[in-house]
């Protein structure tokens, strides 16, 4: 492949020759903007990868856990733990493309930013911005490489911990760039936002907080990060491209892209079936992908933890894959009680961050097991469990694993058709009035429990407190267009179905009088599954109440187990905690999604009002 064009900046590693004219063009123009010492063009080697820890050792970036195999711990600075939510954009040039609230609102479903104000930001923050500092340029496959279901992007930063990590969210190669061609990609450029000045020494974890912008444009497919290090908002393939960018493709052309986890369950008859779950960050999506059955013959495989894209197949069935290559699991309560999968997968090529080390060479986390007698924490200081009141562990502390490493990964994780999904599961952090288990009366009632689910705020993001937010679809923070607009996406997708996958709604939070949770969840959530899937099939019958179809008493039986004590209470509806909830929804939806919102979505709140006036306080 020949070309005129030459990089202003030397390539100290990789094949220009590579390089397609249009993504050659594109890198240098980001090579003169950013202005870096030299330029490594990945090829996703072993050996690569290999000497890029080394590097990172060497500048006290990595520390090597010599109890595992291939696996070091990096610690952030203390301000770039989370995702920023408050600093994440979409840009568009109308905001009602992006946002459904109006100038003036506070809105809660995003943010937005005129092209032109973004264009003046890219001006102000990226020139110059990478002066000092290698630029790695990592082509990677959102999706088996060569899938007609993937998407490949490009990432331009000047992170080495960013490039390795890459590697393992993602397929990273030069075998990606052979399959792109001449086809257009999705364009991330991302910078720690802290240009290294000759003869002055770096920082252990350069960002530049202060100045934190993520920003994505959907009709041009590009991503701008600056400032930020923390994998939330520097690896463009996860949440930015997959997610954010991914919707917005998903709507042009006929799928979705869905914050959700894809498992597949034996049952002792040996049917296998697969489900989706969507759950807000930190809310056990990782522990119900990779759960250890407490029933016997049961049998849970993960296909991906995290996001799931979903398709109709010609035949109208939809089918999800994980476009992801890893895991990018939050640590604090893994343990070999709660989810022995993930305590199998980790030891082995993973990336901790932000958890503590041992003296053993080894991790720690609160909710790991037993406390150590001493530790370095999360901060690099000494750490005492009889003399330390702050945890050792971040609460947001993070294990990057690669998917192979998995036990339980399903046999068909890389079909490139994806797996047929029957039945899908919304969730959250719901303390009080929301059932263990119910589901949706129709596809258009199980779209409205999507768009009303709520959860208490964890670390994964900015927010402080156990605060009760609006999380519709567990997506809040992702979406990357009107959520109006993604409403009626939804709706549509249902009429494309021959059999649209059933719809539930799950609470492993409930909290009895006391405080204390009603549900031992974990390995017992395989009980909630067992009906949910006898559900999908018509194979069990259901009772009817206010919120949707809930287990009759002689489907109690199922759920009932050591641990839970008051089965009746966990599947009560509360009517007077609903009527609150209407009304709470009534609000949200008029202030936050207003005129966009579809009209099947009041009509399904109207009904729920009416359902509930029939009703008394029931299970």
């Amino acid at each position: 492949m020949t070309t005129s064009i030459t990089l202003s900046s030397p390539v100290v590693r990789g094949d220009v020759s590579l390089l397609a004219p249009h993504i050659l063009a594109w890198v240098g123009d980001c090579v003169d903007l950013c202005t870096p010492k030299d330029v490594h063009i990945m090829d996703g080697s072993p050996q690569e990868d290999r000497e890029l820890k080394t590097m990172l050792v060497k500048k006290g970036v990595l520390t090597p856990l010599p109890k595992y195999d291939n696996c070091f711990l990096a610690r952030t600075d203390p301000r770039d733990v989370a995702r920023t939510e408050g600093r994440t954009f979409l840009s568009t040039p109308k905001r009602k493309h992006s946002v459904p609230t109006p100038e003036g609102v506070q809105g809660q479903l995003g943010n937005w930013m005129d092209p032109t104000e973004l264009g003046e930001r890219i001006k102000t923050l990226f020139p110059g911005c990478m002066s000092g500092r290698t630029m790695y340029i990592i082509p990677f496959s959102m999706g088996p490489v060569g899938s007609k279901l993937s998407k490949i992007g490009i990432e331009i930063t000047d992170s080495a911990y960013v490039a390795i990590s890459m590697r393992v969210m993602t397929r990273v190669g030069t075998k990606v760039l052979t399959v792109l061609g001449e086809d257009p990609f999705v364009k991330c450029l991302h910078s720690v936002g802290v240009p290294l000045q000759e003869g002055n020494s770096d920082v252990q974890w350069p960002c530049n907080p202060e100045k934190v912008l993520v920003a994505h444009k959907p009709d041009t497919m590009e991503i701008f990060s600056f400032g930020s290090g923390y994998g939330g908002n520097s690896l463009l393939g996860k949440k930015c491209l997959a997610l954010r960018l991914g919707s917005a493709m998903a709507r042009k052309e006929g799928w979705l892209a869905e914050h959700m986890l894809i498992s597949g369950i034996r049952t002792p008859s040996g049917i296998k079936k697969y489900i989706t779950a969507a759950f807000p960050s930190a809310c056990g999506k990782t522990n119900l992908a990779m759960m250890s059955p407490k029933l016997a013959g049961y049998e849970v495989t993960v296909v991906g933890d995290d996001i799931a894209w979903l398709r109709p197949d010609a035949n109208g069935q939809l089918r999800a894959i994980n476009p992801e290559n890893g895991f990018f699991g939050v640590a604090p309560g893994t343990s070999m009680a709660s989810n022995p999968i993930a305590m199998a997968t980790i030891f082995k090529d993973t990336i901790f961050s932000n958890v503590a080390l041992t003296e053993d060479g080894g991790v720690w986390w609160e909710g790991m097991g037993e406390k150590p007698k001493s530790c370095i924490d999360w901060r690099g200081q000494p750490w005492k469990p009889n003399k330390c009141s702050t945890p050792a562990a971040h609460p947001n502390s993070r294990f990057c694993s690669p998917l192979v490493n998995c036990p339980s990964l399903d046999p068909a994780w890389e079909d490139p058709e994806g797996v047929p999904v029957t039945s899908i599961l919304f969730g959250g952090r719901r303390p009080r009035g929301v059932p263990l288990v119910y589901q949706s009366i129709s596809w258009e009632h199980g779209v409205f429990m999507g768009a009303c689910v709520k959860s208490e705020a964890t670390a994964a993001a900015e927010h402080k407190g156990k605060a009760v937010m609006h999380d519709p679809f567990s997506m809040r923070p992702f979406f990357g267009y009107n959520f109006g607009d993604y409403l009626r996406h939804w709706l549509d997708m249902g009429k494309k179905l021959k059999r649209p996958p059933s719809i539930f709604m799950v609470n492993w939070f409930r909290r009895g009088e006391s405080g204390g949770l009603l549900w031992p969840g974990f390995g017992d959530n395989i009980r909630v599954l067992q009906w949910i899937l006898a559900r999908s099939d018509g194979s069990v019958p259901a009772s009817g109440r206010p919120v949707g179809w809930v287990p009759t008493r002689e489907e109690l039986d199922l759920l009932d187990t050591e641990g839970c004590d008051d089965i009746q209470e966990l599947l009560s509806s509360p009517t007077g905690f609903w009527k609150e909830e209407v009304e709470e929804m009534r609000n949200y939806f008029s202030q936050q999604v207003g005129t966009s919102l579809p009209k099947e979505m009041w009509d399904q709140l109207n009904n729920l009002e009416k359902r509930i006036e029939l009703f008394d306080d029931f299970m």
